[in-house]
C-alpha cells in the first residue's frame, strides 16, 4: 500500500511582468509550434519536398488558427455544450482555459486541406509531415497539464509513484499526464521520425505516415483513458467508455482508411482512374 507523493509545488505562470502573464501552457504551444516549424524547415530540406520552406512559413499561420479555433469549438461541443449554450460569450474567453485536442486535430486537418488546395500541393504528403512533428506539441502540452495539476489520473495504492494532486483530493492517483507525455509524445516521436528518415519507401506512400500516427495516437490513448480520471462532468459514457476513448474510434479508423489508400495497389487504380478521365 503506497500513501502517494505530495504534489511539488509548481507554478502553473512560468514568467510574469504586470499585467502581462505567461503561463506554462500558452508556452507549451508556443514552443511546440516553433519547433515543429524548425523540424518541418529541416525535413522540407533534406528531401526537397514541394512543401518549400517558404510554403512552411506560410502554413505556420494557417495551423495557429485550425489549433486554436479547433481546440476551442472541440472542446465547447465535446465536453461543455450545455455551458456554452447557456454562456455563449464565454466561448470565447480563451484565458479561461479549455482546449481539446482532437477538436484542434480537426481543425488542423481542415486548415491542411485548404492550404494544399491553395498552393496546389499533396495534401496527404503535407499530412505526413505533419504528423512527424506533432508529438512535438503533444509532449509539452502534457507537461504544461501535469504542472497545472490538471487532467490527473484515477486513484491508485498499487504504484510508488502515485501522486496526491491539490485539486484531486486526498487520495493518490496516476500522473497519467506524465504517462501520455511518454507515450503520446515521446514514443510516438520517436516511432514516427524512423519511419519518416530511415524508411523512403513508407515516406513515398503518401497518407501512411498520417495514417500511421492517427492509428498510433488512438490506441495509446485509448489505453491510457483507463488511467486517467474521467472528466468530472461527463464521467463514463457509452460501455463506460470516456469521451475520450469515443473519440479515439473514428480517429483509429480514419487512420486504417489512410495507410489503406496509401497502398501502391490503390495509387494504382488511381492512376489508371486519372488516365480513363482524360
Amino acid at each position: 500500500m503506497y500513501t502517494g507523493i505530495l504534489f511539488p509545488d509548481l507554478d502553473p505562470i512560468a514568467f510574469q511582468w504586470g499585467f502581462f502573464v505567461v503561463r506554462w501552457y500558452s508556452l507549451a504551444y508556443i514552443v511546440g509550434l516553433l519547433l515543429a516549424w524548425g523540424l518541418l524547415r529541416l525535413m522540407s530540406k533534406k528531401t526537397h519536398s514541394s512543401f518549400t520552406v517558404l510554403k512552411i512559413d506560410d502554413f505556420l499561420v494557417w495551423a495557429i488558427v485550425g489549433i486554436i479555433l479547433g481546440g476551442r469549438l472541440g472542446y465547447v461541443l465535446f465536453y461543455q455544450l450545455p455551458y456554452y449554450v447557456e454562456y455563449p460569450l464565454h466561448v470565447f474567453a480563451l484565458w479561461e482555459g479549455g482546449m481539446s485536442f482532437h477538436g484542434g486535430l480537426i481543425g488542423m486537418i481542415v486548415a491542411t486541406i485548404l492550404f494544399a488546395k491553395k498552393k496546389e500541393i499533396n495534401m496527404f504528403m503535407v499530412g505526413d509531415m505533419l504528423a512527424v512533428v506533432a508529438p512535438i506539441g503533444l509532449f509539452l502540452g502534457r507537461i504544461a497539464n501535469f504542472i497545472n495539476g490538471e487532467l490527473y489520473g484515477r486513484i491508485t495504492h498499487n504504484v510508488p509513484w502515485a501522486i496526491i494532486f491539490p485539486m484531486g483530493g486526498d487520495e493518490p492517483r496516476h500522473p497519467s499526464q506524465l504517462y501520455e507525455a511518454g507515450v503520446e509524445g515521446l514514443l510516438l516521436f520517436i516511432i514516427l521520425n524512423s519511419v519518416w528518415w530511415l524508411m523512403p519507401k513508407y515516406r513515398e506512400r503518401y497518407g501512411f505516415t498520417a495514417g500511421l500516427f492517427f492509428v498510433l495516437y488512438s490506441i495509446g490513448r485509448f489505453l491510457l483513458e483507463f488511467f486517467r480520471e474521467p472528466d468530472a462532468h461527463l464521467g463514463f459514457l457509452v460501455s463506460h467508455m470516456t469521451m475520450g476513448q469515443l473519440l479515439c474510434i473514428p480517429m483509429f479508423l480514419f487512420g486504417v482508411w489512410l495507410i489503406y489508400q496509401s497502398s501502391p495497389r490503390m495509387r494504382f487504380k488511381r492512376a489508371l482512374l486519372n488516365k480513363e478521365s482524360v
